[in-house]
Parts: C-alpha cells; structure tokens; sequence
C-alpha cells in the first residue's frame, strides 16, 4: 500500500481508551466490563507465571529477569518475558530487539524472539523519533542516539495498557513467563495481581540495607496478594577479582559474629540472609558484582548466553544465574 499506516503512531498511544493503539478492525479479544475487581485468569496459553520484583530501582532486577528466563529458555523449556516497567522498559536493550511486533489474526500482538526466548515490552510499541530529536553518543558515534521521548501517562492509562499487555498478546505456548516488575508497589503491580493468577515471585536485593528495606515491602506486598514468594536473590553479593578469584563484599552484608564482643549485631541479626529465615523466605543465592555482567547487558547479549559453550563449567557469573533458576524451576514444579 502506498501509505502503510503505522500501528502505533504518537497519536494512537496516547487514547485513554487504547493505549497502544491496537487496532479496532477485526475480531479484538473482548473483556467485558465488570462491576468490582476483574476476575483472576490464566494468561492464555501460559501455564506457569513467575514475577521478578526488587521494590526498588537500580538492584539489577531486570538483568537478573532476563537471565533468569534465558536460563530457563537454555534447558528446552519454553519461556517468555514480559517487561511491565511502562515507564523504564529495558528488555528491548538486554535482548538487543526493537521494532513494532506484528499482529496475528485475531490483532494480537506477536513477541519478538531472540536467543530462543520469547518477549514483550512498551519499549517495542514506541514510535521511533526523528534522528534529529535523539541525543548522539560521543563515546559510540556508531551506535543508535539514545531517544529522548518520555512515556508520561497518568494512573488510568497505566492500567489500561497494562492490561493489553496482559491479555493480548500471543504468546504460544509456553511452560513459563516471567514478569519484570517495574519498582514500587503501584498501579502495575496492583493492575497483574487483580488481572492474572500469578504462580509465585523471586525478590531481588542487594546487601545495602536501604536496598533491603524496599525489598522486604515487596515481600509484604506478595503476602498481602497471596502470591507466594518463591525466595530472594542477593545482587552485587561480592567481586571476585579477575586475577587471583579473591572474592570482596563491597557493600556492606551485616556485621560478622566475632563482632559481638563489641556490643553490636552480627550478620546472623540483619542482612539478606537473616531477613530471609526472620520471614521465612528461602534465600536462592548470590550473583556476583562485575563489570563483564554489565557489558553484556549493555550489549544485548545477557551473561547465561554471552559465557555458555567455552569454559561455560568455568563461569562463575553463568553458574550463579543457573543454579538460582534451577531453584525457582522445582519450587514451581517445572522439570529442569
């Protein structure tokens, strides 16, 4: 056609009655309007949903998500993710996946693949700006100017294209989907636990006690929704030094016990570990601060992918997302 219309244009994300402008021809799933909160369903085709939540920015939530469901995609077993953070999408980037999904027959949206995983993200359903509204790279003059486009909606809009997200896309199917849950405890998180039966979560920390804090409010959060927490994933743990292995905590992880002497609490009475067994959580283990985590999610090519195949039974970074997802899989009943 001489003027393919764009699915997603600036215009159509910004009504309040279709906030990703999905389009209104065709036979659209229908969802009923209902007095009171929406009933609690299945994500169609999905038999297992897992959520990934941290309460707070800047733990590594999603880097832990994403390798978390490659770890999973990596043993045969058919997964997606779903990237729920509106505001801050950042699948696109650890995926290295843009572009607008296609829509199947009945106009739902189609995920992108890459690395044998499924995945959806506000991030693929943003118009792309003009060049010359995007802010260049001076360090990486080859790399794509970073957009300068704000996502600036209001509660309502929030929850509506939340709820697209939830239910019309098509997935396939799929043993399990994992939602990366933006920080807080809002308008989303409230939006996936009326909308959907969610099969547990994984909380993610690190040893800073603020960090803790926040984490410890998603617990409360999950136990209030009755969703159970499947245990909690200690980020940034330690740094292992590239030459001799020598492993330094960085922050800090609690007093240690021959520190009673002082008067003052060991690691047993605060921490990751001790919030764990005060809330009866499961601890499912450290990921290790390093730079080689970071650039490979800055690349697109997450650590489970980036390290497997050569000295993949060496990899320290590789094994640590593996056991951890090895854990969630049998607490959810998922053979590994």
């Amino acid at each position: 056609m001489a003027t393919k219309r764009r699915l997603f244009s600036t215009f159509r994300c910004l009504q309040h009655e279709n906030p990703l402008g999905l389009p209104r021809s065709g036979t659209p799933p229908s969802f009923p309007r209902r007095r009171g909160l929406p009933e609690k369903r299945k994500i169609r085709d999905v038999k297992k949903v897992i959520a990934v939540s941290s309460a707070k920015g800047g733990v590594g939530k999603s880097t832990i998500a994403v390798n978390l469901a490659l770890s999973f995609a990596r043993r045969g077993i058919r997964t997606g993710i779903l990237d729920t953070d509106i505001f801050g999408p950042s699948i696109p980037t650890l995926l290295n996946l843009s572009g607008e999904p296609r829509l199947d027959e009945n106009n739902c949206l189609i995920p992108l693949t890459n690395y044998g995983l499924k995945s959806m993200s506000m991030g693929y359903l943003l118009p792309q700006p003009p060049l010359s509204e995007s802010i260049p790279d001076p360090t990486h003059p080859d790399r794509q100017p970073m957009d300068t486009t704000p996502i600036s909606w209001r509660g309502l809009m929030v929850t509506k294209a939340m709820h697209q997200l939830l239910h019309s896309v098509s997935w396939g199917p799929l043993d399990v989907l994992f939602l990366d849950l933006p920080p807080g405890t809002g308008d989303v998180q409230l939006t996936i636990n009326q909308e959907i039966l969610l099969d547990g979560a994984v909380i993610v920390s690190t040893p800073q006690d603020i960090a803790l804090r926040d984490a410890v409010r998603g617990f409360g959060m999950f136990q209030r929704m009755d969703v159970p927490v499947l245990g909690m994933v200690r980020n940034m743990a330690f740094f292992a030094c590239p030459e001799c292995g020598h492993q330094t905590k960085i922050f800090s992880h609690g007093l240690h016990k021959h520190e009673h002497s002082h008067g003052q609490k060991g690691e047993e009475d605060w921490g990751v570990l001790a919030e764990c067994q005060r809330l009866g959580v499961d601890f499912l283990g450290d990921i290790p601060l390093d730079a080689r985590v970071c650039e490979d999610a800055d690349r697109g090519v997450p650590t489970v992918v980036a390290e497997e195949g050569e000295n993949e039974g060496q990899s320290v970074r590789r094994k640590a997302f593996m056991d951890v997802a090895e854990k969630v899989a049998k607490k959810v009943g998922i053979e590994w």
